[in-house]
């Protein structure tokens, strides 16, 4: 039996159905894993067994014993914390040789600390937040930075493999994080350019979808180009990644950048056109929305 084949039998827990586990947990389900599912809101944990198979988990610890593997892909820190280390959390039951794995988006000081956790229980730990969005996650083709021991990640990739285009090992311990954060920040300056671009294109004159189809076929071509420009150009945003979520991973890397002396200006003043978004309402609206900013003010 192949490396591949034998995780496939694994019995793995997946905590945390949100928008982006939905997707992930549902690739893992069709590969045949044995599956249990642990979510805060119960419903929503059936709801998914019913589609995709499994079993449903009271509590975190009751999803991770007997699993190999436990993912968890939740908010805040703090909540983290609470379905790993808490009460009734993941580390109470996974047996020595587990592995888990957090494709939430938290503080590097968190994906320390869990890893120190898990080798004090004979266990592993790999930070693996992701990108890629809802629609990567649903169909397969998210990008993965980790962080952690040589190991332990290796014994994961086959299972990353499902449902992402590129997994990469990025360093130990919070390297996984440190790597989201840079890509948080460089998608906050790809995002403004793209607005102003399109506002300017607009005031103009110009058609913007004909003017996009130019030059997304020279240098300014981006992923945000690709797949943003006709949601900025309708001033329709309710989809995809919230401003609220942006906004709490751009403070994780303006803690970080504080500590190791890195200057971040432009992320700091398109986090402060973010706050203006909010003040619109648009806390829950996707990312793309720094345009109606600029529409409000023209």
């Amino acid at each position: 039996m192949t490396e591949s084949s034998a995780a496939a039998l694994e019995p793995i827990a997946f905590l945390g159905l949100g928008v982006m586990g939905r997707g992930i947990a549902r690739h893992l389900a069709k590969s045949g894993h044995p599956l249990t599912v642990f979510n805060r809101t119960r419903a929503r944990a059936e709801e998914f067994v019913a589609l995709h198979g499994g079993k449903v988990a009271s509590t975190p610890a009751e999803a991770a014993a007997g699993a190999k593997i436990v993912f968890v892909c939740v908010g805040k820190d703090d909540h983290v914390r609470d379905v790993i280390l808490g009460p009734g959390g993941a580390f109470e039951t996974l047996a020595a040789g587990g592995v888990l794995v957090d494709h939430g988006t938290s503080s590097a000081d968190l994906a320390r600390e869990l890893s120190l956790a898990a080798i004090e229980r004979g266990c592993g730990a790999v930070d693996a937040p992701v990108s890629g969005g809802q629609t990567g996650a649903e169909q397969g083709t998210l990008t993965i930075m980790a962080g952690g021991r040589d190991a332990d990640f290796e014994q994961v990739l086959p299972l990353f493999r499902k449902y992402s285009r590129q997994a990469r090992l990025l360093g130990p311990a919070g390297s996984g994080q440190l790597a989201k954060m840079v890509n948080q920040i460089a998608i906050a300056g790809l995002i403004q350019g793209l607005a102003e671009a399109l506002n300017f294109a607009e005031l103009a004159g110009l058609d913007p979808v004909a003017t996009v189809d130019a030059i997304s076929q020279g240098a300014a071509q981006s992923w945000q180009m690709d797949h943003r420009h006709a949601a900025m150009i309708a001033d329709s945003f309710d989809f995809g990644f919230a401003v609220e979520w942006m906004r709490k991973d751009l403070a994780l890397a303006f803690d970080e950048a504080r500590r190791n002396g890195a200057a971040l200006p432009v992320t700091a003043l398109v986090d402060q056109f973010y706050a203006d978004i909010v003040a619109l309402g648009g806390q829950r609206w996707d990312t793309s929305s720094l345009i109606r900013r600029l529409r409000v003010r023209s």
